[in-house]
């Protein structure tokens, strides 16, 4: 189901790498980003009740970490020194864009445990290869290491690979994978999921009354997710869908990309939206079917978080348009003191392994022995991180608090702001 591709650039990944301009961060404001995302994430494991009226309280009937006689030695890249020792598990050998991207986690998780004052956790870096048999053998190799818990892997195959190590261990994983088949009890996926995008927009478009629908898809594992939740969002909001259209990719080859467009040209009078998730063709789409007449002026076109992309952005042709995306402030912040530590621009998706770090940091410092339980990491009320409020549910899939945009002649402006908690519909 997951794109072999880096999650920055994956259609599950969400906002693409390069959307977001870098900006310095103020003095005192790192210290205050942190004060902000750790208290913030550790402040809710604490509102659920779980923990009870004193921090680091067990709830009742659950048993308390064992105290280990001895401490394994590590093996391998370590970053930090605390007591509490967090596998954070990046396909450093995979090749290409793969090591690229396990290169941009590994040094948020460091940038993060420098902001993060008085952090108790040691990382212990392992290299799953992006394979099952890699993520096996990182995840065995950190477990036997010590490790509580688990951040990445990053591809699906790994993830799957883990989490056979880990379930048996008795030790949760928090993914970056976007593939929802290896979600489940244990295993949390931390990433941008497309079922979150597509609830965020189409919900948003249903209050704008929008209730007829047309959508074009690619005709892959990405598409038939996407259009599962597309179906579901539009029956619960009271919508119809008219047609869906789904593409075939194949290279630089649109011919059954253009074909496909055509058809909606005809269907396009039944219906007041246009859902397009793919940013790698919605300029192109837009483009054709103006060409070949189709009338969008009474069409709302829809996008989806992979639309946070400059060359969708900033491209005149997608004025007008909407699409769903995390806050982007915080982002910007991290990004600037990213590149200003490491000399490059992080992609997108770096906040994923800066967010699962201040995570893992927050709840040893509040949750107690319990700090990686099911409950804590499930609690309802969630965390606030770099991008959002987020939450991980009892079967392994997230939910975020995401903001609606629209892209604007002048840039891209929030017309339907990100909630701060679950309390209120997103």
């Amino acid at each position: 189901m997951e794109n072999t591709t880096v999650a920055a650039t994956a259609p599950f990944a969400g906002p693409a790498a390069g959307s977001f301009a870098p900006r310095a961060a103020s003095p005192g404001a790192p210290r205050r980003m942190v004060q902000r995302l750790a208290g913030l994430l550790t402040a809710a494991s604490l509102l659920t009740g779980c923990m009870g009226s004193t921090m680091g309280t067990a709830p009742d009937g659950l048993q308390t970490l064992p105290a280990t006689p001895s401490t394994p030695a590590v093996t391998g890249q370590t970053i930090g020194n605390g007591t509490v020792r967090v596998g954070l598990l990046l396909p450093l050998s995979a090749g290409g864009s793969a090591t690229a991207i396990a290169t941009t986690f590994r040094n948020s998780a460091e940038l993060a445990l420098k902001d993060f004052q008085g952090s108790d956790i040691q990382l212990l870096v392992k290299d799953t290869a992006g394979t099952a048999e890699g993520g096996r053998a990182a995840a065995q190799s950190a477990i036997s290491e010590g490790a509580e818990l688990l951040l990445g892997p990053v591809f699906a195959p790994a993830v799957s690979g883990a989490a056979s190590v880990a379930r048996t261990s008795g030790v949760p994983i928090v993914a970056f994978s976007t593939d929802t088949s290896v979600a489940g009890p244990g295993v949390y996926l931390l990433s941008f999921l497309p079922a979150g995008d597509v609830r965020r927009i189409i919900g948003y478009a249903a209050t704008q009354n929008r209730k007829s629908y047309v959508a074009l898809l690619p005709d892959d594992a990405y598409g038939a997710v996407t259009e599962a939740a597309f179906r579901q969002e539009v029956g619960r909001t009271g919508g119809r869908v008219v047609s869906i259209q789904r593409y075939k990719v194949s290279g630089s080859d649109t011919s059954d990309l253009t074909a496909k467009t055509q058809a909606l040209v005809s269907v396009l009078p039944q219906a007041d939206a246009l859902f397009l998730p793919a940013a790698s063709v919605a300029p192109f789409v837009m483009q054709s079917l103006m060409t070949q007449g189709g009338n969008l002026a009474n069409i709302k076109v829809l996008g989806s978080g992979q639309w946070d992309a400059a060359q969708v952005t900033s491209n005149p042709i997608m004025a007008g348009t909407w699409f769903p995306g995390p806050e982007r402030s915080s982002f910007d912040a991290l990004s600037g003191r990213y590149q200003a530590a490491y000399g490059s621009v992080p992609p997108r998706n770096a906040s994923l392994a800066y967010d699962g770090t201040i995570l893992a940091a927050g709840l040893v410092r509040s949750a107690g022995p319990q700090r990686f339980s099911q409950p804590v990491l499930t609690n309802r009320d969630g965390f606030l991180g770099i991008d959002g409020v987020f939450r991980f549910l009892p079967n392994g899939e997230s939910e975020r608090g995401l903001a609606v945009y629209e892209i604007a002649p002048t840039g891209v402006k929030v017309i339907s702001p990100a909630p701060r908690d679950f309390r209120a519909p997103s």
